[in-house]
């Protein structure tokens, strides 16, 4: 299982990465996405939005399911990945969840929230 060390992690299986100062990433994490199947749609129409921590900023449709996404920090949504998006391919958050496979890029609203998120050690045990 990938567990990437510059992430943070919510009890709802979503990372957050910081990209620079408090612009950050979120996406599902590995283990979310093996548990979800292969994807086939993903929808996010909150972008310009600001979010809590704890509540739904979209959506992801698998094969068998679909499952709220929720946001680990309260954060103003600046941008939905393309490459994940209608017009691009959803199964690239099974097979790269960290990299190109992120769904949402955001402006955190207060740093200090990270603080209440696991890191990569806690969320390992959080799964296990």
């Amino acid at each position: 299982m990938n567990v990437p060390a510059n992430c943070k992690y919510s009890e709802d299986h979503e990372w957050i990465r910081i990209e620079s100062g408090n612009i950050a990433y979120v996406g599902i994490t590995d283990y979310a996405q093996g548990e979800l199947g292969e994807l086939v749609y993903i929808e996010v129409e909150t972008v310009g939005e600001t979010i809590g921590a704890g509540e739904v900023f979209g959506t992801v449709e698998a094969v068998k399911t679909t499952s709220d996404l929720f946001m680990p920090v309260k954060a103003k949504v600046l941008e939905f990945n393309e490459k994940v998006s209608d017009s691009g391919d959803p199964s690239l958050v099974n097979s790269d969840a960290y990299g190109d496979g992120w769904l949402v890029k955001v402006e955190i609203a207060d740093l200090a929230e990270l603080d209440k998120l696991m890191d990569a050690k806690q969320y390992e045990a959080h799964i296990s």
